[in-house]
């Protein structure tokens, strides 16, 4: 069995305050038996990308960094794994969505770079984010094989299997969404519906745990909805967090679950790769490039 935490939080303009509360959260997570917890996106910072400011990217680190130096040794202490997304200065002009995963003794054993890169109001990420180029991954570690995809990665259902079939059996996705003016009392609940159904059905379709830490509370325009979400092999909603506080989310899972799962839902037994080459066209209408088509 592995205890999974997800850490949700709220996020003031001060670096250092988000980082001792985020620190107080892993290790209260970790006093209540968590062996893996996982961060929201770009944790201790609030969220950058509302406007175009070029002075933000000096809040960018680079890898390793202070921060990730600090929950290196947090995670050695504490004997966890630690996944903690960050704004990674890779280069002068290069700069990153970024995520490590740190084993229970400490060591960096993956970096993940979101792939997907929004560009939508008040989430003007293209700006500030190169996307990722060192793809879709998983890393062992003391408790089970983890992968990270970031935010907006969720969308892509091509993401999470990738991943999947790098050997995840546990599949974060480090979040931050919430609702833009005028939109949460026409939409707002359809938006999260879908956010939710997305991170279902990633768990049944590829036959993982899902866990998504959403950060919360009003940040700018943006009101962050929280209700982070901890999701096992059949789409089952294990844990959930609140609309409106900073909570830790937690739930037993058991590996054995995955086996079971996969044997009677055998979805990457059934997959027909021999006929997924059009996936990697833009489009596979009469003008996608495909000779298949008319």
């Amino acid at each position: 069995m592995a205890r999974i935490a997800l850490c949700q939080s709220e996020c003031c303009s001060d670096v250092q305050v988000n980082l001792e509360r985020s620190v107080a959260q892993i290790e209260r997570a970790a006093a209540e038996g968590a062996q893996i917890v996982c961060l929201q996106e770009v944790f201790h910072l609030r969220y950058p990308c509302q406007t175009e400011d070029h002075d933000r990217f000096s809040l960018a680190e680079e890898f390793p960094g202070p921060t990730t130096s600090r929950l290196s040794r947090v995670a050695r202490e504490l004997q966890i794994v630690l996944i903690v997304p960050f704004f990674e200065r890779r280069a002068a002009g290069i700069y990153h969505n970024s995520a490590t995963v740190i084993d229970a003794d400490g060591a960096f054993v993956g970096l993940y770079r979101k792939m997907h890169i929004p560009d939508d109001p008040l989430y003007y990420e293209k700006f500030y984010f190169t996307p990722g180029d060192n793809g879709f991954q998983s890393f062992a570690t003391r408790y089970g094989s983890v992968g990270v995809c970031i935010c907006w990665d969720q969308w892509f259902p091509e993401a999470a299997r990738l991943t999947a079939l790098a050997g995840a059996e546990y599949l974060f996705f480090p979040t931050a969404i919430g609702w833009i003016p005028g939109e949460k009392d026409s939409v707002g609940a359809a938006q999260h519906d879908a956010w939710r159904t997305m991170l279902r059905s990633h768990a049944i379709a590829n036959g993982v745990y899902v866990g998504a830490p959403n950060r919360v509370g009003p940040e700018g325009e943006i009101e962050f909805w929280g209700q982070s979400l901890l999701v096992d092999p059949y789409g089952v909603v294990l844990a959930e967090g609140c609309a409106n506080a900073a909570e830790i989310v937690t739930a037993e899972c058991d590996p054995a679950s995955i086996e079971t799962a996969r044997t009677h839902w055998p979805f990457f037994r059934d997959r027909r790769i021999d006929a997924f080459a059009d996936l990697q066209l833009r489009w596979g209408g009469k003008d996608g490039g495909s000779h298949r088509f008319a």
